[in-house]
């Protein structure tokens, strides 16, 4: 287990994040708090950092390491991006903060930004082709990937804050002169990347500004279930967060549930330069993702040191792990539990019993891995716990709509319970709420099947003679338990097939 602090020196923010790795329960963030320092600020017009701006950096970096220490941490990181990277005296900041905290700070090259916040998003979600956009408070990083793979890079030198600064120093935040004037600059900057037109893929937005835009939009339709990691949003979307932010004053912006006070002044430029992308790219959708930076730089530097983490290709599977574990899932009785499941649903498919898509086979077998999670709270309510756990929780490689088909197979217990989970999102409806049932049954069925966790159950055979179903259960060892557990939970079985069912256990 290590404890890695990273302190985010940015433009707009500081940020003291404090991660702590197992490679049981994988990467889990202990401590995330910020100043926004506004660095971007103390920069004068020949792009040195004055005395006051040094002095801003000096004290939050000392209350941070400060903080650093109360959590034993193995070792802490500051990386500093553009307002040090771009100040003309970074070498002397450096200097300074080593002499004066025994502190060594790092400065982040422009194309390195860029780099973290793709291997972030490119190992934490299932978009396989993107474009992504961090905007800090003194520059912009944009990527082009395919097939997960980092294809253009590029960082623009301007965020949040100096956007503010050079178009509406003096002036209302909605100012429409200012705003046509700071969109018609945007596009102008953007058009100077060939590469960046019509590429028709997902904008992925990370950092604090797109944080800020998800959680608004969110906020304003009563979204049913929590985080933002992978939120999805339509160019509409995007329009009405815009249409928010202009028509409101900036009293009435620090009303807005979903904005940070301390973004009310900078989020229409935030969200101007996400639009004015969005157009660019034509992107079919705008995809947030929580994971960026300094999740990126801190992965990385994991993943050197254990090569087997952070692969691209298990992204959910090694979610699901870590989850199972955090929460005491037995191993051993997950994978029997999947083994079963597994066979019995084959063979109803075979029968034509079912008919089911291979999305839904694969988060059939999760649910099955995960199945009652939530039991480690508290086994009499195991269910409710199980759904909101798992439904609630930023789960990578999952979207949102995955993530709740995934909390009900894994939390099933009957039909009248599916309904009430189900009817929080309402995402489900018809043959995709049936086969959730379907699923869920088999899933609680097999679970029967290994109820003393002592795997004694090898394996079903589903026959059918004359329209009568039988099912062999073969087993070793002497499963009292299962063979109670099984004829209640049978019924399960009944519905899909549409017809009675006999168990005979039979010694292997």
């Amino acid at each position: 287990m290590e404890r890695i602090g990273l302190i985010d020196i940015g433009s707009n923010t500081i940020r003291l994040v404090i991660f702590e790795f197992d490679t049981k329960t994988g990467l889990n963030e202990l401590l995330n708090i910020k100043t926004p320092a506004r660095l971007s600020q103390y920069l004068t017009e020949d792009l040195t950092m004055n005395d006051e701006g040094i002095n801003v950096l000096t004290k939050t970096l000392s209350s941070f390491k400060k903080v650093a220490k109360k959590f034993n941490v193995n070792e802490l990181h500051p990386v500093a991006t553009a307002a040090i990277r771009q100040s003309k005296n970074s070498d002397e900041i450096i200097a300074f903060i080593k002499k004066h905290l025994d502190v060594e700070m790092t400065i982040i090259p422009e194309t390195a930004e860029a780099f973290y916040g793709f291997y972030a998003i490119t190992h934490t979600t299932d978009i396989e082709d993107g474009v992504s956009i961090d905007i800090g408070g003194g520059s912009t990083e944009v990527t082009l990937f395919k097939d997960k793979s980092l294809i253009e890079a590029h960082s623009f030198p301007f965020g949040v804050v100096t956007l503010k600064k050079k178009f509406f120093e003096g002036k209302n935040h909605n100012d429409k002169s200012a705003i046509k004037a700071m969109e018609k600059y945007i596009a102008k900057q953007f058009d100077q990347l060939p590469w960046l037109k019509k590429q028709h893929v997902s904008l992925v937005g990370i950092g604090g500004s797109a944080r800020n835009v998800a959680r608004i939009h969110q906020s304003a339709h009563s979204y049913p279930i929590g985080g933002v990691h992978n939120y999805k949003m339509s160019a509409e979307n995007i329009d009405e967060v815009y249409s928010i932010i202009k028509k409101s004053s900036r009293d009435e912006l620090k009303d807005i549930d979903g904005l940070s006070r301390d973004r009310v002044d900078i989020i229409l430029p935030a969200v101007s330069v996400f639009r004015t992308l969005f157009n660019k790219i034509n992107a079919s959708q705008f995809t947030f993702s929580r994971k960026g930076l300094r999740e990126g730089y801190v992965m990385k530097l994991i993943s050197e040191r254990y090569p087997k983490e952070f692969k691209k290709e298990n992204i959910r599977k090694d979610a699901l792990y870590h989850l199972a574990n955090e929460y005491g899932i037995e191993e051993e009785s997950a994978e029997q539990r999947v083994k079963l499941a597994h066979s019995l649903l084959s063979q109803l498919i075979d029968f034509k019993a079912i008919d089911v898509t291979k999305a839904e086979q694969r988060l059939f077998a999760e649910g099955a891995f995960l199945y009652y999670l939530g039991s480690f709270i508290d086994s009499d309510s195991s269910s409710p716990h199980t759904y909101y756990i798992i439904a609630n929780s930023m789960i990578d490689g999952f979207s949102h709509e995955d993530r709740v088909k995934l909390a009900l197979l894994a939390s099933f217990k009957n039909k009248s319970l599916l309904k009430y989970f189900s009817n929080e999102t309402k995402w489900l409806q018809g043959k995709a709420f049936d086969n959730i049932q379907y699923l869920g049954g088999i899933i609680k069925f097999v679970n029967a099947l290994n109820i003393s966790h002592t795997s004694s159950v090898n394996k079903v055979n589903l026959t059918e003679e004359d329209g009568r179903y039988t099912l062999y259960i073969y087993y070793s060892g002497e499963p009292i338990s299962e063979e109670y557990q099984a004829q209640r939970q049978k019924k399960h079985v009944e519905k899909i097939l549409k017809s009675d069912l006999s168990i005979i256990f039979t010694k292997s």
